[in-house]
């Protein structure tokens, strides 16, 4: 009885060897990715159990002493603990506010160009930023935005007074927000040009033959046929929200803004690298990581309900 109940499963089983042979050339030019994963992601999670101990680096990661939630206890508590909570999510929710929608109405905006060298020119002028590097980028907004830079020395021209962009916390926030928009909205439209360009034109030409306008169809075709593209690149989105760009924010600190500027990836920086405090950090560092796990299964299970589309 057990050969025959077991005769079934074992000819599946041989069944999906013979077609991994048969496709071993698909499987080979995974392995390079796959190792990739394995050996700079997977492997060092386990240096992770470093924020439950007092990580001493003579005696190694296995040696150095137990101490549970110490690291944890002593961040809850600490007096930064709030500020450092509330400029990290601001600074993600309004960024995930304001940047996620704007490619989505460029790349509507873009596909109604019909005059391809113009349209080639808009592309490469709104791509052109994303190549810009962190460092570049702050040492630009710092030319345009210091005490003699070009905007106050515009703003002066007309009659205004000098404003200190770097020093006041208030504006830390804009021009975060502000030059991420400009870097990288036009790259972010590219996925959803690419889904525009693959809607068929029978669907337009039908619009048409029923009355529709240009905004009608955007409404009714466009926007239908990138739903589910924004859905899963917003679940994502907002499963990463926590880790928001590290070198940007440092890089446009300084002593004055700090109080809006110090988010959790510099303070566990700072902690980690220039305090030694290697257990307290991996320890802010896993708290992080939690809350985007917790996040992105939450909004994985709302799309999945709101509109049947989600990463699982």
């Amino acid at each position: 009885m057990s050969t025959k109940v077991d005769q079934p499963t074992q000819n599946i089983k041989k069944a999906k060897f013979k077609k991994l042979l048969n496709n071993y050339q698909l499987y080979l030019f995974l392995l390079p990715a796959l190792i990739y994963f394995i050996v700079f992601h997977y492997f060092p999670m386990y240096g992770v159990i470093i924020a439950f101990k007092d990580f001493i680096a003579t005696q190694g990661i296995m040696g150095s002493p137990w101490v549970g939630f110490k690291h944890f206890e002593r961040f809850f508590e600490s007096y930064q603990f709030w500020s450092l909570i509330k400029n990290t999510l601001s600074l993600s929710v309004l960024q995930l506010i304001i940047g996620f929608p704007l490619p989505i109405i460029l790349a509507l905006m873009m596909n109604q160009i019909r005059h391809e060298k113009y349209k080639s020119f808009v592309q490469t002028v709104v791509y052109a930023p994303h190549f810009i590097s962190v460092v570049v980028l702050a040492g630009m907004i710092y030319v345009f935005f210091s005490n003699n830079g070009l905007i106050n020395n515009f703003i002066m021209m007309f009659g205004g007074e000098s404003i200190s962009f770097m020093a006041k916390p208030e504006w830390f926030k804009p021009l975060y927000i502000g030059s991420g928009v400009w870097q990288e909205t036009g790259w972010a439209a590219i996925i959803y040009l690419a889904v525009l360009a693959g809607v068929s034109p029978e669907l337009h030409e039908a619009a048409v033959m029923d009355g529709a306008n240009k905004w009608k169809r955007i409404l009714h075709v466009d926007i239908p046929a990138i739903m589910p593209t924004a859905v899963i690149l917003l679940i994502l989105s907002v499963g990463n929200i926590m880790n928001i760009g590290f070198e940007k924010a440092y890089l446009l600190q300084t002593p004055l803004n700090q109080p809006s500027a110090e988010i959790i990836p510099t303070y566990v920086y700072k902690m980690g690298l220039q305090q030694a405090q290697y257990s307290f950090a991996a320890a802010v560092g896993l708290f992080n990581a939690v809350i985007n796990l917790i996040l992105l299964v939450a909004i994985n299970k709302f799309a999945k309900k709101l509109s049947g589309q989600g990463l699982w």
